[in-house]
């Protein structure tokens, strides 16, 4: 689970970047970007080990 948690985040900073270059996401890319960062916030204040 917590990989799969770490898989999802990356994929999302991915996304994110491609839409930050490209302007095709707007808005909607940013919120993944969040998203991903609460994700691994999360796993850091559970105190789980990082990958």
């Amino acid at each position: 689970m917590g990989n799969l948690l770490y898989i999802i985040a990356v994929i999302l900073i991915i996304l994110w970047a491609i839409g930050f270059i490209s302007y095709n996401f707007g808005g909607l890319i940013h919120i993944l970007l969040v998203i991903a960062i609460i994700a691994v916030i999360l796993r850091v204040i559970q105190g789980k080990k990082i990958l």
